[in-house]
């Protein structure tokens, strides 16, 4: 994979052109998306809802047209910024259930590992959403990444505003991170809880008890 070392490309899961491969794999772990909505403690059990059940949500005009520009919106990231587009989904060093799918990937000449995430909106940011800045984290998280481009592209009805997306740098925040990683190890507890509540309540005959677990904690979903 261009711009990528051999130390990144062993930690490739799946790759979201192989999208049963991608959404089976990411089921399995937390993802940027899935820490979006972490902002307190209190959001831990509407997440773990999301997480095993589905949102229900399949898409609509704006996603659709999401798709569509982002390939156009990566090259022009690609040839401004050097960062090539990526589909893989990484999972970290330590906890290999903490999975992104940064949009751009690229190691620069002193071996740090940037990022790029693509947006469109139609809206006039003034700052980048608090929702994706969480993402923005979490991919630095996983890929162990010093900075990330976000270019977002503005439309007005579908069409394009101006003649260049716009884009900002976010440095690696590692006090912010290591709040989503509380939170994400707390959505991980939960997730086991209701799985160890599942089992009980269908009778399901339950392992002996094990040895006190790392801080990480395996994450219960069903193969």
């Amino acid at each position: 994979m261009e711009g990528v070392t051999p130390e990144l490309a062993a930690r490739i899961v799946a790759d979201s052109r192989d999208r049963v491969a991608w959404v089976r794999a990411r089921s399995r772990g937390i993802t940027a998306t899935d820490v979006a909505t972490l902002t307190s403690t209190n959001a831990i059990a509407r997440a773990a809802d999301a997480k095993l059940l589905g949102s229900g949500f399949s898409g609509n005009a704006y996603t659709a047209h999401g798709r569509l520009r982002e390939p156009e919106i990566a090259s022009w990231v690609a040839a401004t910024h050097g960062i090539q587009p990526s589909s893989a989904l990484f999972h970290a060093v330590v906890e290999k259930r903490h999975l992104a799918t940064p949009d751009g990937v690229v190691v620069d000449a002193a071996g740090r590992v940037v990022l790029a995430e693509i947006k469109t909106t139609n809206k006039a940011w003034r700052s980048i959403p608090r929702s994706y800045m969480r993402q923005v984290w979490w991919q630095q998280h996983v890929l162990g990444a010093e900075r990330t481009l976000v270019a977002w592209e503005q439309h007005r009805d579908f069409i394009p505003v101006g003649d260049e997306p716009r884009c900002a740098w976010v440095e690696r925040d590692d006090a912010e991170i290591a709040k989503l990683v509380r939170l994400a190890t707390a959505l991980i507890d939960e997730l086991h809880r209701r799985h160890v509540a599942g089992r009980a309540r269908t009778g399901e005959r339950m392992p002996q008890p094990e040895a006190p677990r790392q801080p990480f904690r395996a994450l219960a979903l069903a193969d």
